[in-house]
């Protein structure tokens, strides 16, 4: 694609923003680069984009603050980071402006080449993205793991080929700005209740995240969950070839797990026999649900059976994702700082298989909790709590009946709290059910300061 007609606006100067200067400079196109925090310092964001191989960052026009109407006439495209919401002031200036607005994953399209797999869903992305990936990398030999997952797909579309594959986690901030992007296959993976704070209504929100394959032709393929009654409604009006994983039900078409941990694979009512649950390293029926979408975007993708079912016996889980630290005086420590909102927090719950003492709480994306204690059963023993959401959460716990409640102000209060509170044969789980921003730069800061937290244990 020839982006040296236009004069690009990039918005935000994280790395995502930093991946489309770089990627933009490198095709020769003018660039200008935005943020609304008029406290960085353009010195150093100069030495970012120098440490990131953006060519010449000095002759780069660098604005901060406010943006002015001038600049914003003199855009002809604005590339914006996914955290950036449309409603900010100078976004809703470009739109009446009539400007053009871009994510940063649109912009990767149409520089990259090769096949794309896009993945996204409420929970359960990063797993089956590094999965699909490490599928992917050994079928082809070059994979791009990319996108949500950590690694912006700006800074890998120019070392794409015509036989590499892309695999990308994409989340619903970055759907929100597509135009041609347009996955071979894709994959909505659920949908439940989350980000309602940026997209207001769940029906919103649902759009966004079924725009992924909106863009696909009737050969191509969307796997969805069978379990998920907005996807198989969805489905029903899908342009593309809709291809369901069910753990729950026997799909005459699709891949599909029955009771016993079996996992088949179904075609016209045919169907083959994989792997058993059993032979995997991760763990979970919302594991297995990750696997069989791997397993059908494999297939859709052309990958043999025996490819991929190697690498799903071998695979490990991700980090920050009911990842196991260490075990401590009988006491087993889980870090699941991942689980963000109540669904991919139910799931960690489900996993356990012993009495648990909970930490949870951090940053309000507006959601409800009432779902997520019910789902406590007997299995939740206490309930240790921090941030900006423990008194919502507590007050709904007392509503449901739940009462073993402890406050906590920090987290390495919160874990030694837990740990006073576990006896021997019994779990510690961080799952928050809740983002990470009020007190932690991100999910993973707060999760490998858990593991540290939980290590100092031992004196």
């Amino acid at each position: 694609m020839d982006l040296q007609e236009k004069k690009y606006l990039v918005a935000g100067a994280g790395i995502s923003g930093i991946g489309a200067v770089k990627l933009l400079r490198d095709a020769g196109a003018y660039v200008v680069l935005y943020d609304g925090n008029d406290k960085l310092e353009k010195s150093e964001l100069i030495e970012k984009m120098k440490n990131t191989g953006v060519k010449k960052p000095e002759e780069i026009e660098i604005i901060l603050g406010e943006l002015s109407k001038e600049a914003a006439e003199a855009t002809d495209i604005c590339v914006i980071s996914p955290g950036i919401s449309l409603e900010v002031p100078f976004a809703k200036l470009l739109k009446e402006l009539g400007k053009t607005i871009w994510g940063e994953i649109e912009l990767a399209y149409r520089c990259g080449r090769g096949k794309l797999i896009g993945i996204t869903g409420t929970n359960g992305k990063t797993t089956t993205t590094a999965l699909t990936g490490a599928i992917m990398e050994k079928y082809c030999g070059k994979a791009f793991v990319v996108g949500n997952i950590g690694t912006p797909y700006t800074l890998m579309a120019d070392k794409t080929d015509d036989e590499s594959i892309t695999v990308a986690e994409i989340s619903s901030f970055q759907l929100e700005t597509i135009d041609e992007f347009h996955p071979d296959v894709s994959a909505v993976l659920n949908i439940t209740p989350d980000h309602l704070n940026r997209h207001h209504t769940m029906e919103c929100y649902s759009d966004v995240k079924m725009s992924i394959c909106k863009n696909q032709t009737e050969e191509q393929v969307c796997v969805l969950n069978y379990e998920d009654e907005r996807l198989k409604e969805y489905a029903k009006s899908l342009k593309c070839r809709p291809v369901f994983f069910s753990s729950r039900h026997k799909l005459s078409d699709g891949v599909y797990c029955d009771e016993k941990g079996d996992i088949y694979l179904a075609e016209n009512g045919k169907e083959v026999f994989l792997m058993n649950t059993s032979q995997m390293k991760l763990v979970g029926i919302h594991n297995a649900e990750n696997v069989m979408a791997a397993i059908a975007m494999s297939e859709a993708a052309g990958v043999p059976s025996d490819v991929y079912l190697d690498v799903i016996k071998n695979f490990d889980a991700i980090e920050h994702r009911i990842e196991y630290v260490d075990t401590i005086n009988g006491v087993i420590y889980y870090n699941d700082s991942k689980g963000t909102n109540t669904d991919a927090s139910k799931k960690a719950l489900e996993a356990m298989d012993r009495k648990t003492v909970l930490i949870a709480g951090g940053y309000d994306k507006g959601s409800e909790y009432d779902d997520w204690v019910e789902a406590f059963g007997d299995k939740i023993k206490c309930l240790v709590l921090l941030g900006k959401t423990k008194d919502k959460i507590a007050e709904t716990a007392r509503k449901h009946g739940f009462t073993n409640i402890i406050m906590t102000e920090s987290l390495k209060e919160a874990v030694e709290t837990a740990a006073e509170n576990a006896k021997e044969g019994e779990t510690v789980l961080l799952s928050p059910a809740c983002a990470s921003w009020d007190m932690f730069k991100s999910y993973e800061e707060r999760g490998k300061l858990f593991k540290d937290y939980v290590r100092a244990l031992k004196g």
